[in-house]
This record gives structure tokens, sequence and C-alpha cells, in this order.
């Protein structure tokens, strides 16, 4: 692991080389959001640049480099498979698949959340004398995240196949749509949360225990039949799709796991996952597209207004 003062260098000297000197980046809030998105499609050789450095910051004198993130998974998937399926006998066919299913998603999610909150103030010397969209730099703790989860959705391709579980290949084609929801939905949060915790360094800590209530109100241990059954018997089985994480759950869960409502050796029947047809689960995750739009384009904007103290607030 780099330093602070060797990762500020490599992070400057990144930057040098992508800004050219007849580049002029104006902070202004009453620059449009889609000036923003312009900026920052403009740069994106910084962006990638940007993740690249934060790989190779995170691995650099490692023997294993980017094995680690794929044991993580490996090791979460062989202690639960131990835990719940040989020790506690847990009802539900494998449940260490159906647990992966989510887990990659919420760490994906979790992982981006947590490094983008803090990248402008760990990037404070180069956001005070280079001038650049500033945007990039959450949006690289999305991409190295991004990584990550491409890594781990190998591991999850292994344990399907080890455990001979078929996915659902008429839902496979929403896979496209959820991808794209989480991407978007993650890198709205991390713009957003970058720039409050410039002025409120305690929202970096806050998050820690936001996202530990956010897990556990999102359908990865548990089946979300657990939770929507009782709600519905209230009419309130909207309520769970509050949390836009739980569409994009599931409907990794539906495709890759395809355990709807499987009959168990004692020959009752455990509901698990929701019986919806491909329309239904498209449905859900369009709802969540459409929030995750609007989330970002208010993350952009919230962002604009606050950027142009940031380097008195650093």
């Amino acid at each position: 692991m780099l330093d602070w003062q060797s990762a500020q260098e490599d992070g400057r000297e990144s930057l040098t080389q992508h800004v050219s000197r007849d580049r002029l980046h104006v902070v202004s809030s009453k620059v449009p959001v889609w000036s923003r998105l312009i900026r920052i499609w403009t740069y994106r050789a910084l962006l990638l640049s940007l993740v690249r450095k934060e790989l190779s910051v995170k691995y650099k004198n490692s023997v294993l480099g980017f094995a680690w993130s794929m044991l993580n998974p490996a090791l979460t998937l062989v202690v639960y498979y131990v835990v719940f399926q040989l020790v506690l006998k847990n009802g539900m066919p494998q449940f260490a698949i159906f647990l992966l299913c989510g887990l990659v998603i919420w760490n994906f999610f979790s992982t981006a959340l947590s490094g983008a909150t803090s990248s402008v103030v760990a990037n404070a010397g180069i956001v005070q004398k280079v001038s650049f969209p500033r945007e990039v730099l959450p949006l690289a703790s999305v991409g190295s995240a991004l990584v990550f989860l491409f890594l781990q959705l190998i591991v999850l391709a292994i344990a399907l196949v080890v455990g001979r579980d078929v996915p659902a290949f008429s839902y496979l084609a929403l896979l496209i749509p959820a991808f794209v929801d989480l991407v978007i939905l993650a890198a709205a949060f991390s713009v957003f949360l970058s720039a409050v915790n410039v002025y409120y360094r305690d929202t970096q800590h806050l998050l820690e225990i936001v996202l530990m209530a956010w897990f556990w109100g999102t359908p990865v241990v548990y089946a979300y039949q657990t939770i929507a059954v009782p709600l519905a018997r209230h009419h309130l089985s909207w309520a769970f799709f509050l949390n836009p994480v739980t569409a994009i759950v599931i409907t990794f869960q539906r495709v890759l796991y395809a355990k709807v409502s499987p009959v168990l050796a004692t020959g009752s029947v455990m509901k698990i996952l929701p019986t919806g047809s491909p329309l239904w689960f498209l449905g859900q995750l369009a709802i969540v597209f459409v929030v995750s739009c609007v989330l970002f384009v208010i993350a952009l904007s919230v962002f604009g207004r606050m950027e142009g103290n940031f380097a008195e607030e650093l």
C-alpha cells in the first residue's frame, strides 16, 4: 500500500498527464448538468487512469494481487456452506449460492460508496492544485469497485458449475438492465456523498452505520418472500421496493439462483423469490432506472453547488 505522500504524487502525475494546459475547467454551480456529463465524457481517459491507479495502489507489492478479490467471496461461500448447510442445516436448497448471488451485488455497492465518500478529501492535494472535473474522483471509486465485481462474478460462475445450479435462461437478459441500474445507482450516491463529506467529515463514519442497516434491509441473507409475505397481508408489499437495491438483488437471484418455490425433502414448499414473469422484473428494474437517473442528476447538481468551496474546505 502506498503511503499518503506517494499516493498524492501518483494522483497528481496522473492528472497532469491527462489535463491539457489549453483546457480550462470553470468551477461554477451554474454549469448545467448536461455540460457536466459532457465534461466527464471528455475526461474519460483521466477517469480510466484514476481507476487503474486505485487498483495498483490497493494491490501494490501484493503477491496474489487481484486474486484477493476472488478469495474473499470464495471463502465466504465455503464458510456459509459449512455453517448453514452442514452445521445448522438451513432448509433453503444451496443457500450458499443464494447468498453469493446477492452478496456480490452488495459488495460492489458498499465498496463503491465507501471508497467514493472519502475520494475528494483523500485527494485534497490535487483538488487544490490541478484543474479537472472533480466528479471523476468518486466515479473512479465506482470503476474500481466494478472491476472487483467482475472478479467476484467469476467466483459465482464457478460456484454455479460446481453446485450444478442451472440459471433461468428465459430471465437471463434481465441481467443487463439490472447491471445498468446498479452502476447508475452507485454512481449517484457516490457523487453526492463525496461532496457532502468535504463539508461534513462525519459522513464517512455515518455511512458505515447506514450501510449496515441497509444491508439487513436488503434480501441478501434472507429470502425475499420472508418479508414480502407478511407485508402483503397488510397491503404493504410495495414498501419493500422503497429500497432500490432490492429489485436488483432479487433479479440476480431469480436469474442465477433460479429457485422460486422449491419442494423440500419433507414435501413442504419453501417460498423464496417472487413468482413474477420477466416483464414483472423488467418493470421493477425500469422504476429503479428512472429513480437512479433522477438521483444521479440531483447528485451532479449538488456536487456542482458544493465544489466551488472545495479548496477552502480542504
